[in-house]
């Protein structure tokens, strides 16, 4: 059973209001919806939950999976991890 838990606020009350760009031309809010389910829900989300973030943030899932692999390439080079996963024997 996926239980989807994104941000507080639904897409109905969002709707309405405008959203600053941030420099990655993303609103404030779907910044933050990505972030919270890349911090909260999972750093490499399935098919169906990228789909589902996808929808919430407004985004297509083609930009949402590349948001999430940028952002899980940072994060692991801020953990002092390669910014790839690589088999054992490179």
């Amino acid at each position: 059973k996926l239980i989807f838990l994104g941000c507080k606020r639904g897409l109905e009350e969002r709707a309405g209001t405008m959203s600053a760009e941030t420099a990655n031309g993303l609103t404030e809010d779907q910044v933050e919806i990505l972030e919270y389910n890349f911090n909260k829900v999972h750093k490499r989300p399935d098919p169906t939950t990228l789909c589902l973030i996808a929808a919430e943030a407004g985004l297509s899932e083609e930009e949402t999976k590349k948001w999430f692999n940028k952002r899980l390439a940072e994060w692991r080079q801020s953990e002092g991890l390669p910014s790839e996963c690589r088999s054992v024997t490179d």
